[in-house]
């Protein structure tokens, strides 16, 4: 406003309307009359100048200046980033506090697409065939042999037909006082998009880690990409990929439940593995566990199940089957290394009660082992491996499993209450 014109800012316009009559435009200002004995004359040219006229100067002054403020680069910049960042300011906060934004519904559906059409050309389907040898039948009759199926996954691995799997998928053999099943007498693979059916080679298997490879004649295979396992975190999106059931190229999403989970089987084999709430059915196992790129972090291998039990599936970190993998192709088996003595946990209690003490007692060492050549004795309790602290078998096992065969490890061992300290060569497991 012009400073000139200050002066005026106490001029008040009051128009009073008659009684029960409503607004309405005027058409004719002219009609106005004098309603003070013409002592002052309101008419259509006065309203206009002192009502309309400063209104519509207003309007077109204030459109002047925001035109021109935005004809203006740097001040339409500064109008526009400063509305913005009051939007984003809730995002910034968030990621300040190390937390990622939230994302829609759309964004989660596109991330399972694109995961879902990278990894499953490299997810095939394992058909095994083996034997089953009931020696008691329901009808009395004995050594009566049929032939069963069972049904995984795999992943491919090489561009020359090497696929990782589950040892279980392909290692069947078992037996108890009812029947005995013979080891995979036939394995066959199919592609993704592909009705052929190739039959497959047992490169190798490993119980321990329960994996295993196998390896069909065919070149120009899509190679899965591999993560870095190490690098997950809980929340994170997961992705099973897999034949569950038979149902080949099946897909199921959930998230990371938790990481570095120590989890026993029915065989008293202990794992260490990612836990997922993506479904993992019958037929998964041998698949992949993937991120949202795409990439393998792990090989569904197991579930929990049982009544109230939901949403706990398991898979192997990818990157602890590296060694494991290019040992099975290159020698069929895993080569690991041995102390060789058989031992059990000492708690305080069972120490106690033993006039012993806390550590793994050695029940017994294998005939010409690394153990009987390093001065290991039965009846020793082993407290200390490589100056660690032990007290169960399980970290023994750890440490032992850091080295190559032909390593030495420093053994520290209580014999009659005296500490003594051992040096064992490592040989090759047996």
């Amino acid at each position: 406003m012009d400073e000139n014109n200050d002066n005026k800012k106490n001029v008040v316009y009051e128009v009073k309307p008659e009684s029960n009559t409503n607004f309405k435009t005027v058409q004719n200002p002219s009609s106005y009359k004098n309603y003070d004995n013409g002592k002052k004359q309101k008419n259509g040219t006065g309203f206009a100048k002192s009502i309309l006229l400063p209104f519509f100067s207003g309007v077109v002054g204030c459109a002047v200046v925001v035109g021109t403020c935005f004809g203006i680069p740097s001040i339409r910049s500064s109008i526009l980033n400063t509305n913005n960042a009051n939007n984003s300011s809730t995002s910034t906060s968030s990621e300040a506090s190390g937390y990622v934004s939230q994302t829609s519904l759309s964004n989660y559906s596109d991330t399972a697409v694109y995961a879902a059409n990278k990894i499953l050309p490299s997810i095939v389907g394992i058909t095994v065939e083996y034997n089953v040898n009931s020696l008691i039948s329901m009808f009395g009759n004995k050594n009566e042999t049929t032939t069963a199926t069972a049904s995984g996954s795999g992943i491919i691995i090489s561009e020359d037909g090497y696929i990782l799997t589950n040892n279980h998928i392909v290692s069947t053999s078992s037996d108890d006082d009812f029947y005995e099943v013979s080891s995979a007498t036939k394995v066959t693979v199919k592609l993704f998009n592909d009705e052929t059916e190739y039959e497959a080679k047992i490169i190798g298997t490993d119980e321990q880690t329960d994996l295993a490879v196998i390896k069909i004649e065919k070149t120009g295979l899509p190679k899965a990409e591999f993560a870095d396992s190490d690098n997950i975190k809980v929340g994170e999106f997961a992705m099973a990929v897999g034949n569950p059931l038979g149902m080949e190229s099946s897909i199921t999403c959930g998230v990371i439940s938790a990481v570095n989970r120590k989890i026993t089987d029915t065989d008293g084999n202990t794992y260490t593995l990612i836990q997922t709430d993506a479904a993992i059915n019958a037929g998964n196992s041998g698949g992949a566990l993937v991120n949202s790129e795409g990439q393998v972090i792990g090989i569904n291998t197991l579930k929990l199940q049982g009544e109230g039990i939901e949403g706990m599936g398991f898979a192997i970190p990818i990157n602890s089957t590296e060694d494991v993998t290019s040992q099975l192709i290159e020698y069929s088996k895993v080569r690991r290394p041995y102390i060789g003595i058989t031992g059990m946990d000492l708690d305080e209690e069972t120490a106690k009660a033993n006039n012993l003490v806390v550590g793994v007692y050695v029940k017994a060492v294998d005939d010409f082992s690394a153990a009987e050549k390093g001065g290991i004795k039965p009846g020793d309790v082993i407290i200390e491996a490589d100056g660690q602290k032990i007290t169960t078998m399980d970290e023994l096992n750890e440490i032992k499993n850091t080295h190559k065969i032909g390593d030495t490890m420093t053994i520290k061992v209580n014999r009659d209450g005296q500490e003594r300290e051992l040096t064992v060569t490592l040989d090759e497991q047996p």
